[in-house]
């Protein structure tokens, strides 16, 4: 029975209840100024869920209140957000031991993953994180390479028939919907030795799962209850979209997770198939149940790995493929330890600089008509590498880190901080329970760092030697100094898994077709609100971005 009015307002008068308490350890010591808050409830959570870019807010801020301010968030609770190189790298350089995942995040990386590498701390996660971190080696992620070819051209046998079928010059393809797809294939058999068959359209449980992920959480209330659930657990039992999507979503991990494991195991036991084992990450994982050493990981681990994979390397994957993620409170530990980033916002950006996509197909032609091998992949192609390291600048998955401080803490500052009593320092005082953010998405983009073009889609600033040598880039930790796949203990673990696939799928799209939007350079691209927001084409009903694809002349 549905709940009524009445059962909604108690509930949601615990929930607050429930919530206040959790935040009321969060304290800052070093008096900092910061904007007004808009509202009690949300603080300025909603305020910057619902700008365009999340980054030009922080931007701005920083202007006004300098490398580091208090901001509110729900239910009057503060936290800090550092803008400041120094700072970021010594916040980054403690995560799991001075620095952990606030107590909410924790709730909900459990219930919907399990104990794995993403919700481990400290020796637990350095452990897990060992015993992963061969399955992300050079040598394993070169082997891989094959799968990704694979599914892009799986992909691209599709799209020459869609053009066809066409009898036109273009034909329009949601391009959203097949990177879901390509990704989803990718995670399967790269990590578990398993196809999805979601290029082949085929509605297994699992691709029907991930594809609705585009139509829960679009209300307000589902909204709500996707942020308080974890806090207040009867919450998840209303009957919203986000609640069952979620419910169901558990489920279906579950029971794939389980499947695949129990499959692995029969194969290493009965040493057949080893190809597959060997290739696939799962296989590693399983040989770690018996490891006989301290990195050995726990059943229940080795499914919460397989979950985290299931999930975060087909999230990322697929939309940031076409759009940033937007500053989902909870979306961001979703994707934090995802492996792949940006082919869709390339292909965006690519559409709205045509000269610069022309420039990139001429290099990957410049190969004789021959996919790129490893080595061309890593240091052969300057300008792809250029354009994958500025997609990843400019629209990273996640747009912050937030973290609570579990012993006391003195953060240093390369400028000067200026207390809410106008007086400067070069050190932020901070004590147990206070929550501090680092601010991705602005440090990958402010003109502080960047210069005056930072929001701009320059590849070419990657292929100047001295391009960092007069900005304060050059200060940022991290790969290339982005923090797109974050820095320290928790630096992405899937990196070089993430801008292999991300080159390859790019290499062979830019080779063989041209792509265009639907209006022109000027198409606007809106948010789709779900659980993993999506974009939309202006005008379009959905999750969808249209684009015109073009088959190159002579394929």
């Amino acid at each position: 029975m549905a709940p009524t009015v009445f059962d909604l307002i108690s509930l949601s008068a615990v929930s607050l209840l429930i919530t206040l308490a959790i935040f009321k350890g969060s304290k800052i010591n070093t008096p900092l100024r910061g904007p007004q808050s808009p509202s009690f409830i949300f603080g300025h959570y909603r305020y910057i869920q619902e700008q365009n870019d999340p980054e030009l807010v922080y931007e701005k801020w920083a202007k006004k209140y300098g490398p580091a301010y208090q901001v509110t968030g729900p239910f009057g609770s503060k936290r800090i957000v550092i803008c400041d190189p120094k700072a970021n790298a010594h916040f980054y350089s403690r995560e799991t031991n001075g620095y952990v995942q606030t107590k909410l995040a924790h709730v909900f990386i459990e219930n919907l993953f399990g104990r794995g590498v993403l919700w481990a701390e400290a020796d637990s996660h350095k452990r897990q994180r060992k015993t992963l971190m061969p399955a992300f080696s050079n040598a394993a992620i070169r082997r891989l390479s094959t799968v990704f070819y694979d599914a892009v051209y799986k992909m691209k046998t599709s799209w020459d028939a869609t053009i066809d079928n066409a009898k036109a010059e273009y034909a329009v393809i949601d391009v959203q919907k097949w990177m879901n797809h390509v990704s989803l294939d990718s995670i399967g058999i790269g990590g578990f030795g398993h196809d999805f068959k979601a290029l082949e359209n085929k509605n297994t449980s699992v691709v029907e799962v991930f594809d609705s992920f585009d139509d829960a959480n679009t209300d307000f209330f589902s909204r709500l209850i996707f942020f308080l659930g974890p806090v207040f657990p009867t919450l998840q039992n209303l009957p919203t979209k986000g609640n069952r999507m979620l419910r169901q979503l558990r489920e279906t991990m579950g029971k794939i997770a389980d499947e695949l494991l129990k499959r692995s195991r029969r194969v290493s036991d009965e040493k057949e198939d080893s190809v597959i084992a060997d290739k696939s990450i799962i296989g590693i994982l399983v040989r770690s149940e018996n490891a006989g050493t301290k990195l050995e990981m726990s059943s229940e681990e080795v499914l919460a790995q397989m979950n985290t994979l299931l999930v975060a390397g087909y999230a990322t994957t697929s939309i940031s493929l076409t759009v940033r993620l937007l500053n989902n409170y909870f979306v961001k530990f979703l994707i934090q330890k995802s492996f792949f980033f940006g082919g869709q916002w390339a292909l965006i950006e690519l559409s709205r600089a045509i000269e610069k996509q022309d420039k990139l197909r001429i290099e990957i032609a410049g190969l004789g008509g021959t996919d790129p091998t490893w080595e061309q992949l890593t240091s052969g192609l300057p300008y792809l590498n250029a354009v994958v390291h500025e997609v990843l600048r400019l629209h990273p998955p996640v747009n912050e880190t937030t973290r609570v401080a579990t012993e006391d803490d003195i953060i240093p500052f390369t400028s000067p901080i200026i207390t809410s009593q106008g007086l400067p320092t070069d050190k932020l005082f901070i004590t147990k329970g206070t929550i501090i953010s680092s601010p991705i998405g602005y440090m990958n983009t402010s003109t502080t760092f960047w210069g005056p073009d930072a929001r701009e889609f320059k590849p070419e600033r990657w292929l100047e030697e001295d391009a960092l040598c007069n900005l304060r880039a050059k200060e940022i930790q991290g790969h290339r100094h982005i923090l797109t796949f974050s820095d320290g203990p928790r630096t992405c673990l899937g990196k070089t898994f993430a801008l292999t696939e991300f080159k390859i799928i790019l290499a062979v799209l830019i080779r063989h077709y041209l792509f265009e939007l639907l209006d022109g350079p000027n198409t606007q691209i809106d948010k789709h609100p779900s659980i993993l927001p999506r974009p939309k084409m202006r005008g379009y009903e959905g999750a969808v971005v249209p684009l015109k694809v073009r088959r190159i002349e002579g394929e």
